[in-house]
């Protein structure tokens, strides 16, 4: 279905500057209509754009709502079928004036091979990645047809599974399962599955399809970065990457300042530092103004514009200090030299479906999380690189950004094109990410060396000596090596934890050092005294589970399965140790529930103080402790989970406690 304008009306718009010795460079979406089928189907149905297979199937009635009751299970030959999607569209001659026509796919999930008028110009294999491809060549005045052909990671992987020398931990894959690939592909970890959420494993066009039109150069990327702050002036540095169609004498207009550059043909970097007199910093909630500076620049050949690009950026500096002191090992960050402590909680993606997540759910659960006094969000590797509205929001909320890069709970396998094809992952995502004044810290991975150093996997998976050296080895150089140095090319600026946590909460002495993950609260067992108790250098991860509203269950579930021991009920709750430990500790607190809405109200009381006692230990602890992130914020599905806000934004009676305790 159209999302927008057609290329038709597109390229005539485009026309109208003919007049001109050098059109405009354009950017718009692709806007054309799409079908879509199982591959071998003569039968094609309607497909929305951006999407995903489950999402077209349920629109067209050929499913019913994944979330409802066990649907789960019902669905799962979806995951094992490849899809097609096809569009016919017309373009008219006015196209053939520009002289480049790129097609970028912005998210392609995951393994796709795309045909412009039955040539192949793309195959993808990655879903953090965008693809961009020249196809001038191939457009034809009148009808044309691209074809997308997604081919599933289940059958994708299955053989390579098979037939890797070790079994590797594949921590998202709950589920008793055949093969389990979900650490063979990069695609997000908890469409697999998770102890929060249901497997949904989806395909499709999960992001706009941009056509760029681009004449002579075309501005290709721009970031503006905080050297250093005294009292009266901030030295930044602005590196612009310019794309050029020859070489030339070409005229830069950057804000009010004009220079003139000869460009080789090509790709060209031009770096420029300046100073800002007396800035107005950038501060997180509750420090300060979120101040952004704006800049426009502009690119002219022989007096003629050819391209522009505006941008923002906000002046601050920003640096985690872990460094050995008189405790044990630091753990905090400084903002604008000041020392900070970090209230906050872990983010995890607001659907197992992404594109039915609005600009106003994104909106709305950044106010919250600033109506509840955070400053730092986490967003979990098991997820996906967000979009672009969530770190503007946060940069105009003052919410600072942990960014885990999209590694979680598994071993990754030794394979020369997949750490091909991560080296552009985490290229492309640092230079989209790095220009937000949000963005705090890069870290590697989700708990893969607590776990390796203290979950047993060794034992648990046979590995002789030689075969953990060589497992760890490879684990090193995607984690110690490949991520590290690209960051130093694309952004030395800020500073990188290769894991979290860096300790492990089985003894006392670990509380003392790095970063934490503390579950004796829940995996442990242990009661919520010990939350007092035991209290690290910064709390990354911590929390407990509680159910969300009957309101909220009734719109997934029938009335009959509305009890804790129900067949869909129990399917819901997705940790192995959920409802009775949800249930001892109300026991210990309250009254036995009369009944089930009495044991979902009393759930959340329980969870409400937990996180109550936690918050309050944490920041008694001040500077022992210098962070208190929970988890977890938000839902992906409406369920039982560790989230003070459920998947519709309703909040939870956890949230006004942890508000409460955050407004310290």
């Amino acid at each position: 279905m159209k999302t927008a304008v057609t290329l038709v009306v597109l390229l005539a718009f485009l026309s109208c500057h003919q007049e001109q010795r050098l059109l405009p460079n354009f950017s718009d979406e692709l806007a054309i209509d799409w079908v879509f089928s199982e591959e071998g189907d003569t039968n094609s149905l309607p497909a929305i754009v951006p999407g995903s297979v489950h999402l077209d199937l349920l629109n067209n009635r050929i499913i019913e709502d994944p979330y409802f009751e066990q649907n789960e299970l019902k669905l799962r030959w979806i995951e094992e079928k490849n899809w097609v999607y096809h569009s016919v569209f017309k373009l008219d001659e006015h196209y053939s004036k520009q002289q480049h026509i790129e097609f970028d796919f912005e998210g392609l999930d995951t393994y796709a091979k795309v045909y412009l008028n039955d040539s192949l110009i793309l195959t993808a294999n990655n879903m953090f990645r965008s693809w961009q491809v020249e196809v001038k060549a191939l457009l034809k005045t009148g009808q044309n047809t691209l074809r997308i052909h997604f081919e599933s990671p289940i059958l994708h992987h299955r053989k390579a599974v098979q037939n890797y020398p070790h079994v590797l931990p594949s921590g998202s894959e709950t589920m008793d399962i055949e093969s389990k690939v979900s650490n063979f592909t990069r695609k997000a970890a908890y469409h697999f599955g998770w102890d929060w959420g249901p497997r949904f494993v989806s395909s499709g066009i999960w992001k706009a399809i941009q056509i760029n039109t681009w004449n002579s150069a075309r501005i290709l990327d721009i970031y503006t970065s905080t050297q250093s702050i005294d009292q009266e002036k901030a030295r930044l540095l602005s590196e612009i990457k310019i794309e050029v169609d020859k070489a030339g004498l070409y005229e830069f207009k950057i804000d009010s300042i004009t220079i003139k550059e000869q460009l080789k043909k090509g790709i060209n970097y031009i770096k420029r530092s300046f100073e800002v007199i007396k800035p107005k910093l950038w501060w997180c909630n509750g420090l300060g103004e979120q101040h952004m500076y704006h800049q426009s620049i502009s690119i002219s050949y022989k007096n003629n514009q050819i391209a522009t690009h505006k941008n923002s950026y906000g002046i601050r500096t920003i640096e985690l200090i872990n460094e050995p002191d008189s405790i044990g090992t630091s753990f905090y960050f400084k903002l604008n030299g000041q020392p900070v402590f970090m209230k906050g909680a872990n983010y995890i993606p607001q659907d197992l479906f992404l594109t039915r997540v609005s600009n106003q759910q994104y909106e709305n659960l950044i106010q919250s999380a600033k109506e509840a006094n955070m400053n730092m969000l986490r967003v979990w590797g098991g997820g996906i690189y967000e979009k672009d509205i969530f770190y503007d929001l946060c940069d105009q909320n003052g919410i600072l950004v942990w960014q885990d890069f999209m590694f979680a709970g598994s071993l990754y396998p030794d394979i020369r094109d997949l750490k091909e094809n991560i080296k552009e992952e985490v290229k492309e995502n640092v230079i989209r990410l790095r220009q937000h004044p949000s963005i705090a810290l890069w870290c590697g991975n989700n708990e893969i060396e607590v776990a390796w150093n203290n979950w047993g996997w060794q034992k648990q998976y046979g590995y002789s000596s030689e075969d953990s050296i060589a497992i760890w080895k490879n684990n090193k150089a995607i984690f110690h090596e490949l991520i590290p140095n690209e960051l130093a090319k694309y952004d030395s600026e800020r500073n990188y934890t290769p894991t979290s946590p860096l300790s492990n909460w089985g003894t006392a002495e670990n509380f003392n050092h790095g970063s934490m993950h503390y579950w004796g609260v829940w995996h442990g067992r242990e009661p919520f005294k010990n939350f007092e108790r035991n209290v690290g250098r910064f709390m990354v991860e911590y929390g407990f589970q509680s159910f969300p509203s009957i309101e909220t269950l009734s719109k997934n579930m029938d009335d009959s399965s509305l009890y804790l021991n129900s067949v869909a009920m129990r399917h819901r709750q997705k940790s192995y140790i959920g409802n009775g430990l949800i249930l001892q500790h109300i026991e210990q607190y309250y009254d036995s529930a009369s009944n089930f809405e009495d044991f979902v109200r009393l759930s959340q009381e329980t969870q409400a103080k937990g996180l109550k006692m936690a918050i309050e230990a944490h920041i008694n602890k001040q500077a022992h402790c210098m962070g208190s992130l929970f988890w977890q914020l938000n839902d992906c599905w409406p369920g039982p989970s560790w989230s003070v806000i459920d998947y519709y934004g309703n909040k939870k009676t956890a949230y006004k406690a942890v508000q409460e305790g955050f407004s310290q």
